[in-house]
């Protein structure tokens, strides 16, 4: 297995230099960023499809690259049924939370707390962010760093270093703009860092089909499995159902993706950029499963974790491309370009989320004589502070387990109850502050108590129901194979609730959310929510559901309105020419 060569650390190094320079550039154009909505918001002026390339960036982490082929070829392609989980989650998040964030014109989503219940609640949806940001962007940049480091040799604390500051250099210097378009870039990186290992996986194994054949023959193409137990870790039910309530907490309410919609130019676009960004969440999920399944069909007969090539399955990936691709000098670079690429999309998204949450939620309500230029230079202390707090963050990192399975649990056992306050503001119009508090903490409990359970009694082998991985083909008188892998290992007594503890993982957020919307309408009922009046702004409104035809007749206006007055400067243009000599010929010709 060969290392790392000067070319691979090459390609590597420009992604971050033109990572860096974007963030340069953005930091003074236009003369830089003279308020806290440049920064922050980038003055409300983006596009649609420049925020959908956002959006999918942030997505495709480093878990998303490394720890998605390592899940599909330990337990086969029924994650893909997210793809059903992805269209529900976008469309609640661009006909639910977008329009009632959008016409609130918030910086902070957590500000729509305290216009709907008050400044208590508000708070504690801020906490609640910031903490779950925090531990998760610490899974980010370490992790993957770790794969990398234990599979290639690339440097581990230089790469968290290096990515850290990177994205922290480009998020305190350009603000949002330099954000999402750094993703922009950043997406095709991680596309053509895909392609190389499904190219070349599909060269050595003589095509895509023999891919999928094998992938068939392992028993890797499950699509179906229609279980309504909870207590499997994967079926069609846990993932669209639970996967549903998980990322709705992300794309719905998360402040890391709501701020980059929300700074769209208009509603339409703001609706747009989602819908475009759910083309871009399957095409990243149809690669990250092709990738998979390539890994299975070169390692069918020798399993790299089995034979302890690999000591986790996050490795599997690094390890494959140093396997197929190690003979292309700089190819390896470009996918571990492809996995930081990942890693700086979520980062910096997160360094100015946190920023935006701390200057909109805990300084500007307290420091009200503060000017904008002040909350300008205040949000870019924030983003260089938060992201040296994320590159600290990251040693935590390493008692969280897999990679995939420990970010969606974060966000499940954290976002779940936040996402259930929400609901209860903007669907349950008697909902009060005293329902939603006594919501919020029941949600939160609940859902952390059947978390931290998970971790203490995991779920044994019947919930996770892994597939079978095959050493046959290896050098079996070199492995040394007497003990199994620590992982696989079950505590020897386990009590009786240890069985609801095996609770799949994405049903974490859906706990937390019922929680906290039953408890809040309960509460709300018993203390007078039906007496209070709210004012329609901050609910659901069936006026709501038409923004989307009035924002395509409102586009179809502005284009139509260009179009004719390009017509009226064309008829109102000279039929001459403008050529001095010409009219010297035409006054003679005159005079004649």
């Amino acid at each position: 297995m060969g290392r790392f060569s000067v070319w691979d650390y090459v390609v590597f190094s420009i992604m971050l230099a033109i990572s860096a320079a974007i963030g340069v550039y953005y930091g003074f154009a236009r003369g830089g960023q003279k308020t806290s909505k440049d920064f922050l918001m980038a003055s409300r002026e983006m596009s649609a499809f420049p925020v959908a390339l956002s959006l999918s960036a942030s997505f495709m982490s480093a878990i998303t690259v490394l720890g998605t082929p390592a899940e599909i070829y330990r337990n086969g392609i029924m994650f893909c049924m997210f793809a059903f989980a992805y269209f529900l989650v976008v469309l609640c998040s661009a006909e639910i939370f977008l329009p009632v964030f959008y016409k609130l014109g918030i910086t902070s989503t957590y500000e729509y707390l305290e216009l709907r219940f008050n400044k208590y609640l508000r708070l504690c949806g801020t906490i609640l962010f910031i903490i779950q940001t925090m531990l998760y962007t610490g899974i980010v940049i370490y992790a993957p760093a770790l794969a990398v480091n234990q599979v290639t040799g690339f440097d581990l604390w230089g790469a968290v270093v290096a990515t850290g500051v990177v994205c922290t250099f480009y998020c305190t210097l350009g603000g949002l703009k330099a954000v999402v378009w750094t993703d922009v870039f950043q997406v095709g990186i991680m596309i053509a860092g895909f392609s190389s290992v499904i190219i070349r996986a599909s060269v050595i194994r003589g095509g895509i089909g023999t891919i999928v054949n094998d992938s068939y023959h392992g028993g890797r193409l499950n699509f179906w499995d229609f279980n309504p137990s909870p207590l499997q870790r994967h079926t069609f039910w846990t993932i669209v159902v639970g996967g549903t309530f998980t990322w709705t907490g992300i794309y719905g309410i998360n402040q890391s993706q709501v701020q980059r919609y929300i700074s769209c130019k208009n509603r339409f676009h703001a609706k747009l950029s989602l819908y475009i960004n759910l083309v871009g969440l399957w095409a990243i999920l149809s690669s990250a499963a092709l990738c998979g399944l390539s890994l299975y069909s070169i390692y069918k007969d020798c399993d790299p974790w089995t034979s302890k090539k690999v000591k986790a399955f996050d490795q599997l990936m690094p390890y494959l491309v140093m396997d197929i691709l190690g003979d292309f000098p700089g190819v390896p670079g470009l996918f571990v370009a492809c996995a930081y690429s990942g890693t700086l999309s979520t980062v910096s998204s997160s360094i100015n989320a946190l920023a935006a949450v701390t200057v909109e939620d805990l300084i500007k309500p307290y420091f009200t004589s503060l000017s904008e230029k002040q909350l300008s230079w205040m949000s870019m202390g924030m983003s260089l502070l938060f992201g040296l707090l994320c590159i600290g963050m990251a040693g935590l990192a390493s008692l969280l387990g897999a990679m995939l399975q420990a970010a969606l649990s974060i966000f499940g056992i954290i976002g779940g109850p936040l996402l259930g306050l929400f609901v209860l503001g903007i669907l349950v119009f008697f909902a009060n502050e005293f329902g939603g508090f006594v919501g919020l903490l029941s949600g939160f409990f609940v859902s952390l108590w059947v978390g931290v359970g998970s971790q203490i009694y995991p779920p044994g082998r019947n919930r996770t129901k892994p597939l079978h991985l095959s050493v046959a083909g290896c050098n079996i008188s070199s492995l040394n194979l007497t003990t199994g892998p620590s992982v696989l290992a079950k505590p020897t007594t386990r009590p009786a609730i240890a069985e609801f503890y095996s609770l799949s993982y994405l049903y974490f957020s859906a706990i937390g959310t019922l929680t906290t919307v039953i408890v809040g309408i309960i509460v709300s009922l018993l203390t007078g929510g039906l007496k209070q009046n709210i004012d329609d702004k901050f609910l659901l409104t069936k006026e709501d559901f038409m923004s989307n035809f009035t924002g395509i007749k409102a586009m179809i206006a502005e284009k139509r309105e260009k179009w004719q007055e390009r017509q009226k400067q064309f008829t109102e243009a000279d039929d001459g020419t403008d050529n001095p000599g010409f009219n010297q010929m035409e006054m003679e010709d005159t005079n004649k």
